[in-house]
């Protein structure tokens, strides 16, 4: 038998599992892992300066590859990958997180060994989808692979795995069996699931679609209901699965006022995986259709906030084809409802354009700039949350990847991640300046990656979205939202990237043109005081204060 360090056989399942890249922090606690991807020279090492962006990173790239791996050091270095294992489960991220822990002689004694956090384990079990412990090197590859089935099961999540540095280091005969193991199957419709969704839609006038991240690989069925004239209002996190270039695609305009009308006013509102979450409909208090099938792949989902008429657990694709095949010849095509339907999105175009100014004409500027396949990852800041995430137009699902937690700092580490799993593509971060500073290091991981990406600093000197929500609800005390803010160009050219600043859209518009043609990492900071104001006060929402 082959003797390996257990390190070496963590690797080893993972490069039986196809994993290309590793993104993390290399630490006394993690170095026999580090050391064998080092040798092995299968994969890539990312070497993030920070384990919350390490995390991130791996978070990106899971979204695209099925399966991203993170490494951090023990205690405060697990401690600091926590926020972004919120975001991987509120994105339902199948990520692995492994993660060192002191020699099993001294774990949770509390004897002052480096890097000892008090119940470390349990602050990863609250932060992710599941978390283990590995206590036996001969453990250590069946715990690794359960790992990875369970962030790759529906709903899927971060998995945490902690690992004694002794265990790592420590000698085993390597297993025979390192083959990859399957996620769990979703879930299959009954034959009158089926019938009862059919049944529903052709009984229905006009029905609506909600569809969310849950339908991400049913683009082609949601497009088959909306051709047969069925509209499609989507989440931001499923932004893409219908074309915003179709003409019964409402995009992510739930909240415009003629949506909402729309959305109210339908005989049957279909929700395929979407959790309807409180941002999106304003706190859940829109008016839905009272008729609502909700469509999910875990029963967890079934009456979550919105009461609806009928549940189905199964996988969305699936049903939906099904469900088309018994409904050919079936058609809700009206012309009046398209004219309602093509009426509510150019008003919501129209209002939100109105809203934000010259802001609407940088978004389209940067769009037609761009590569037809390119992917834009927002940041929680106003750019993000207002053009960002319904007013840039994208044709394809994951287009348009931004923090599920509402969590402002992850834009930077989240662009790097995508650009890596995706390095045909340009890659757009559009970041503002407050969160930046929560990762500003990754910039030269950035760097270093060569990552094909434009790093977009919408900087007005502070947290703008927080100006806004203060002048509107706390009638315009204006507290704690100014911040001193540095060149982000001076720095994009300390990191010796190529970097720029504009102040106008003119500037704008000849410097996107150069960046995108950079094959490379490039930074644009463009200063927001000089193009002008952004109005925007935070998410609609219900009376809180």
């Amino acid at each position: 038998m082959t003797k390996v360090t257990v390190g070496e056989a963590i690797v080893r399942v993972l490069e039986a599992h196809q994993v290309k890249n590793m993104h993390g922090v290399i630490s006394i606690h993690n170095l026999p892992i580090a050391d064998a991807v080092g040798r092995r020279e299968k994969m890539h090492f990312v070497c993030a300066r920070g384990e919350a962006g390490a995390v991130s990173m791996a978070d990106a790239e899971a979204r695209f590859t099925g399966l991203g791996v993170a490494l951090t050091s023990t205690g405060a270095g697990a401690g600091n990958a926590v926020g972004s294992l919120i975001e991987a489960f509120n994105a339902s991220s199948p990520v692995l997180h492994l993660t060192g822990q002191v020699e099993r002689e001294y774990l949770d004694r509390d004897v002052s060994f480096i890097h000892e956090a008090k119940d470390q384990l349990n602050f990863l079990r609250a932060a992710s989808k599941a978390a283990f412990r590995v206590m036996s090197p001969e453990h250590a590859v069946g715990v690794v692979r359960e790992a990875i089935r369970v962030a790759t099961t529906v709903p899927m999540g971060p998995v945490s795995v902690e690992i004694p540095i002794d265990v790592q280091a420590a000698e085993i005969d390597l297993p025979r069996d390192l083959t990859p193991v399957a996620p769990l199957a979703l879930p299959q419709p009954s034959a009158a699931e089926i019938t009862a969704l059919v049944e529903a839609l052709k009984a229905a006038k006009r029905p609506i679609f909600w569809v969310g991240g849950g339908a991400l690989g049913a683009g082609a069925e949601v497009q088959a209901f909306a051709d047969l004239g069925i509209p499609v209002v989507s989440s931001t996190h499923g932004r893409g699965i219908l074309d915003d270039a179709h003409p019964r695609s409402l995009g992510a305009f739930h909240n415009s006022e003629q949506v909402e009308r729309l959305l109210a006013e339908a005989d049957l509102l279909v929700i395929v995986g979407s959790r309807l979450r409180s941002n999106e409909t304003k706190t859940y208090s829109i008016e839905l259709a009272p008729h609502r099938i909700q469509i999910d792949a875990t029963p967890m989902a079934q009456q979550r906030n919105y009461p609806v008429s009928h549940f189905i657990c199964a996988d969305s694709q699936y049903l939906l084809h099904q469900a088309l095949t018994q409904l050919e010849g079936h058609t809700w095509v009206d012309a009046q409802y398209d004219q309602q339907i093509s009426a509510a999105k150019q008003d919501a175009v129209r209002a939100l354009s109105e809203q934000i100014g010259v802001y609407a004409d940088l978004c389209f500027a940067l769009r037609e700039a761009l590569p037809s396949d390119s992917i834009l990852v927002r940041d929680i800041t106003m750019s993000g949350s207002t053009w960002g995430s319904r007013l840039f137009p994208v044709s394809k699902p994951l287009q348009n990847i931004h923090s599920l937690a509402g969590a402002i700092g992850l834009g930077l580490a989240h662009g790097i991640g995508t650009a890596i799993a995706n390095p045909d593509k340009k890659v757009v971060a559009l970041v503002g300046d407050g969160g930046l500073m929560l990762g500003l290091g990754e910039i030269a991981t950035l760097v270093q990656e060569k990552s094909n990406m434009i790093l977009l600093v919408m900087n007005d000197g502070g947290y703008g979205v927080m100006r806004g929500i203060q002048r509107r609800y706390f009638d315009d005390r204006q507290y704690f939202n100014e911040l001193h803010t540095p060149s982000y160009k001076k720095i994009g050219e300390a990191m010796q990237c190529p970097s720029f600043e504009v102040k106008s859209l003119d500037e704008f518009k000849a410097v996107i043109a150069e960046a995108v043609a950079i094959n490379g990492p490039a930074v644009i900071e463009v200063d927001m005081a000089a193009l002008g104001p952004l109005n925007f006060s935070g998410p609609p929402q219900k009376k809180l204060y």
